[in-house]
């Protein structure tokens, strides 16, 4: 597959990947290679990557612990001690070598490390290839906080294998799908039609399709590398989604969510207010949230799961002076940014998605 060039980077795919990442290898003479792992990518995915891999300099593994209540300040600082420990210097290089969590964190951990050493992605999941592959955007959670420490930095090269992806359960494919669903209804008709029927039974036909998606969050960026505007969109579904996600997250009352089940809970709200507030189509509004939740199993929230929901907007990073904004759709390919929405219509979304999961 084609690579797809980014800001200051390419993304490149498959076999002919790594004959990029191991040229990079060869012309950067590193000092030494650090390939950051969580137990599962350790497992699943290390010994692969590996028989790709050609280069004689020293390799060290580092492995954290998997999941996104491991995406803190306190997970880095093992890392960085870990670093210090094996004598990196500012010549090293740290291959993330995992899903969000550990590409997010690893690219911060190295933006951090010595002002700054080389890092490369290598996204496992679904989800980190066609979201985390690209912009640039590295960090941890505060808390059950979503996002809220980090910095904008690229990486010297994204690979995406979709080998890795026949190491994932179904649940892990779904979370990055809803991605994928986004940047359809972000972009175009025909990409939304083309990946609402994807068959993740196909991973070489899923190929093509990650590319796509990586390529509509690559214009995008490019765009607006800063998200001053543009960017602003890629946030679809994410302004509650986000909430949702971080209420399931904090109380243990309640089945952890992945991000992608969030983030289709997410879209169907936004589907609705987009209907209510940007002259969304009805009929097509009910068309595209019925698509999603047939791919996801309904979430239930009580009304103090809702007043907690909107309580937990204002940590949104799209929020100015104390507003919280949405990203809504016109029609599909067509987003409205910076819109205001009452609490009320907030609930009332909550009664849609609701009233369609009976159906």
């Amino acid at each position: 597959m084609q690579a797809v060039q980014a800001k200051d980077y390419q993304v490149v795919f498959g076999n002919s990947g790594y004959n990029t990442l191991n040229n990079i290898l060869k012309e950067k003479k590193h000092s030494i290679l650090f390939i950051l792992v969580d137990s599962n990518t350790h497992e699943y995915c290390l010994s692969h990557f590996l028989q790709n891999l050609e280069t004689d300099q020293t390799i060290e593994i580092i492995e954290i612990d998997p999941g996104e209540e491991y995406k803190n300040l306190e997970t880095c600082t093992g890392v960085w001690n870990v670093l210090s420990e094996l004598n990196a210097d500012r010549k090293s290089l740290l291959i993330n070598l995992g899903g969000g969590v550990v590409t997010d964190l690893g690219g911060f951990v190295a933006c951090c490390f010595k002002r700054g050493i080389d890092f490369i992605n290598i996204p496992t999941t679904l989800l980190a290839m066609v979201d985390a592959s690209v912009g640039g955007k590295t960090g941890v959670d505060l808390g059950s906080l979503k996002n809220q420490i980090g910095v904008i930095s690229n990486p010297d090269l994204v690979l995406v294998d979709p080998h890795f992806l026949g190491t994932l359960p179904m649940e892990e494919l779904r979370s990055g799908y809803a991605e994928m669903l986004k940047h359809g209804l972000i972009h175009s008709q025909s990409y939304w039609d083309a990946v609402k029927d994807a068959d993740f039974s196909k991973f070489e036909d899923l190929g093509e399709l990650i590319r796509q998606s990586v390529e509509i969050k690559n214009e995008v960026v490019l765009k607006d590398p800063y998200e001053k505007d543009l960017r602003k969109s890629l946030n679809y579904g994410h302004t509650l989604g986000h909430a949702i996600e971080s209420l399931f997250m904090e109380d243990s009352s309640k089945n952890r969510l992945l991000h992608g089940e969030a983030i289709a809970v997410g879209m169907i709200l936004a589907n609705y207010l987009s209907r209510e507030i940007t002259d969304f189509d009805n009929t097509l509004c009910d068309e595209v949230s019925k698509a999603i939740l047939d791919f996801y199993q309904p979430v239930s929230f009580t009304e103090q799961d809702i007043e907690d929901i909107i309580k937990l907007l204002k940590y949104d990073k799209k929020n100015s002076h104390g507003t919280v904004y949405f990203v809504l759709l016109s029609k599909i390919g067509s987003p409205v940014l910076n819109q205001k929405v009452s609490n009320e219509l907030i609930f009332n979304a909550f009664d849609y998605y609701k009233n369609l999961s009976k159906k």
